[in-house]
């Protein structure tokens, strides 16, 4: 029977209230299970652990301690804290951008066309599993909400059904790749480029027999990160990348399999990363072998929850496509230098991504959680963006450093190297913001607020892809793409800035979610 929970927030004493009593036990039927008096958000679980827990993160809980204790902790004290909790987290993202740039360090060497080959091959293959983060953000999201509410029995039942849903997207991209791969990288390519397909599909065809590991391991990875558990994934993707790195080198440096080689060292190690992931999913207690098929109202309540992230999320990626497929039209010079920066500039932008994940473990109790505190929030994210303003220059100087100073490690191409200096500057532009710009967004996400976010990733892709295609008509090369980056890099920042300083934004507003606050359907 549908239920109807309210999260209501009076000034004083805010609760949780069920509009009916809970249904007598009997088949499992719920997608979200009934509440009595609990926290509805993934923190609340992260805040008692912490609680119980002899780490030094002890008192993270920004909006359930002491009173003194919260009113006296200084930014400085925060920033630590942030810096603990997100440490172990930045290898989750660098392995795919890793896995890639080792790839495209070992092509490099070899052939400047199966460099240029690389740049559509990746495009396909590691672009396309961006768009699927929706997966990732609703299994986070569910199963640290049934574990904060203690059902272990709905957080199986969750993980079993998504596994399903990741398989099964896995299965149908082995079977697109298969079947409509050729076509789809001729027509990214262009005629003009027909040379480098036969190189850039042998690349797509091997890499597409790891579309079913990489997605499972993707659903089973947040699973574990929803029990805030990120040292088993952390592990499991270094051994990912070593295996990697050691298959690179074995394959294309001594047996000389070119790209074919790099394909199936990268396809190989995601399959282990995968296996890994299920494995350290049962070492928490949960069964990552069983499969529940979903009925379509949780298919429906699934995509309810995130399809804004899957417009935000494909929005950012046709970003990115629609600038390797402009580059990709002015020759194999110009797309092998453009395949080197952005797999460095990715490399570098996935060490923002622990912040947007802090962002969405510890704000939401802060903002319409029990124990609510928008002062608390707005402390908080003054904290993270100090942080990403330093990462942000960091990575710029390093991130741009390699790439200018040591150009030998991707190519020895003058000509390729001679483009890649030429993007330098716009590169730097566009990195330094990103750490920043990852915090505010996922104080966006933690905030509930998807519509914002979702409009204005679209509007940043319409209008930046228009400036692409401005530039790129006026003969502007490779240094126009760039630099149209860097504006949607900074227009993405901007917006999201402005939204969270807003007077009626909700980290100001106090009724921002009111006169009935935040509303979960059960089924």
């Amino acid at each position: 029977m549908p239920l109807s929970l309210l999260l209501l927030s009076p000034p004083t004493t805010p609760r949780l209230l069920l509009s009916q009593p809970s249904p007598k036990p009997g088949p499992r039927t719920t997608f979200l299970p009934p509440i009595h008096r609990c926290s509805i958000f993934p923190s609340a679980h992260f805040s008692r652990r912490l609680r119980s827990s002899s780490s030094p993160v002890r008192s993270s809980q920004y909006g359930q301690s002491d009173g003194a204790d919260a009113s006296e902790k200084s930014i400085l004290d925060q920033m630590k804290e942030i810096v603990v909790f997100a440490g172990p987290a930045v290898g989750l993202w660098i392995c795919g951008p890793l896995m890639s740039l080792i790839d495209t360090m070992v092509i490099g060497q070899s052939s400047s066309l199966e460099l240029a080959a690389l740049g559509p091959g990746t495009v396909f293959c590691d672009y396309l599993s961006y768009i699927f983060m929706f997966l990732a953000i609703a299994t986070s999201n569910m199963v640290a909400t049934s574990l904060a509410q203690q059902d272990r029995e709905l957080a199986q039942h969750q993980i079993s059904m998504l596994l399903f849903v990741a398989f099964t997207c896995g299965f149908g991209m082995f079977l697109f790749t298969k079947l409509l791969g050729p076509r789809v990288l001729a027509a990214f390519a262009g005629p003009e480029n027909f040379h480098i397909i036969p190189a850039g599909n042998t690349y797509v065809q091997i890499r597409a027999f790891a579309w079913p590991a990489v997605l499972v391991g993707l659903v089973a990875q947040s699973a574990s990160l929803g029990m805030k558990d990120s040292w088993g994934p952390l592990k499991a993707l270094i051994v990912a990348s070593v295996v990697n790195a050691f298959g690179d080198i074995l394959l294309c440096s001594f047996f000389k399999y070119g790209i074919a080689g790099a394909a199936w060292a990268t396809m190989v190690s995601q399959v282990i990363a995968g296996f890994m992931m299920i494995l350290n999913l049962n070492s928490t207690g949960f069964n990552a072998f069983q499969i529940t098929v979903p009925s379509k109202k949780e298919v429906f309540q699934i995509l309810q929850i995130a399809a804004p992230v899957f417009i935000t999320m494909t929005s950012k990626v046709a970003f990115y496509a629609l600038l390797t497929y402009f580059a990709t039209s002015m020759g194999a010079i110009t797309i092998a230098a453009h395949q080197v920066m952005i797999n460095v500039y990715c490399m570098c932008t996935v060490w923002g991504e622990p912040l947007s994940q802090t962002a969405q473990s510890f704000m939401p109790e802060l903002i319409h959680g029990v124990n609510r505190s928008l002062s608390k929030a707005r402390t908080l994210l003054k904290s993270l963006v100090i942080i990403g303003a330093i990462t942000g220059v960091s990575l710029g100087a390093i991130g741009t450093s390699v790439p200018w100073l040591l150009p030998n490690l991707f190519t020895n191409d003058h000509l390729i190297v001679k483009q890649m200096h030429k993007v330098l500057i716009p590169y730097f532009i566009a990195l330094m913001v990103t750490p920043a710009t990852h915090s505010l967004e996922g104080t966006l996400l933690a905030g509930r607020d998807l519509k914002f976010l979702s409009l204005s990733m679209s509007g940043c892709f319409i209008l930046g892809g228009l400036l692409v295609l401005l530039v790129s008509s006026k003969g502007f090369g490779l240094p126009g793409c760039w630099w149209a980056l860097s504006g949607f890099q900074w227009a993405r920042f901007m917006l999201a800035l402005q939204r969270l300083t807003s007077s009626s934004g909700l980290l100001y507003n106090e009724d921002f979610y009111q006169p009935h606050a935040v509303k979960l359907k059960a089924t």
